[in-house]
């Protein structure tokens, strides 16, 4: 493993309520200084369910992506509360924002969006033995919940509105672990 460059210097060149821009001066190994720029972002764990039915299909909701300004699909997500376990987390954002609970939890892999510029992360979950049951959520708007057949992939991606990287990592790995199972 390389050693890790070394931080000469660190400014936050801009602030908004949610996020800052940090400018930092690194020196690598080899002598080598250069200025990044990264998104400092809160270090809020967060968790991604993949919510897996009886019948093989998968829990996915529509919402309004500011980022993208559009609706998009995607997995159920959210911010973790600070007394939450992963678990406990997983179970209240699958309720909140796909009106099911579930009773076995795996977290399957901790994913970074985009580690160049941006340190976030989140928990992959994978959620199974599925009940209806609905919590309420921070959503400005009632979600749509859409239950697609994980082996249908391909499908999803042909769409438009499913375009989230970290959605689709997420069910590749479920996609797999249920196969390996049969």
């Amino acid at each position: 493993m390389p050693e890790k460059p070394t931080i000469l210097d660190h400014q936050l060149v801009a602030e908004s309520r949610l996020f800052g821009i940090e400018r930092l001066q690194l020196r690598f190994a080899n002598g080598e200084e250069r200025v990044y720029e990264r998104l400092r972002t809160p270090r809020i764990p967060a968790v991604l369910v993949v919510a897996v039915k009886d019948n093989g299909n998968v829990l996915l909701v529509r919402e309004y992506a500011c980022g993208t300004h559009s609706y998009q699909l995607a997995l159920p997500k959210g911010a973790m509360d600070g007394h939450e376990t992963v678990f406990e987390a997983a179970n209240r954002e699958l309720m909140e924002e796909a009106g099911h609970g579930g009773r076995k939890f795996t977290e399957l892999k901790a994913l970074s969006m985009s580690p160049g510029y941006m340190g976030h992360m989140i928990h992959v979950v994978m959620a199974e033995d599925l009940f209806e049951k609905s919590l309420p959520g921070d959503e400005p708007e009632p979600l749509e919940v859409v239950e697609h057949p994980l082996e249908d992939i391909d499908r999803l991606l042909a769409m438009e509105d499913f375009t989230e990287a970290r959605s689709l990592a997420a069910l590749y790995m479920v996609r797999d672990i249920m196969r390996n199972r049969k």
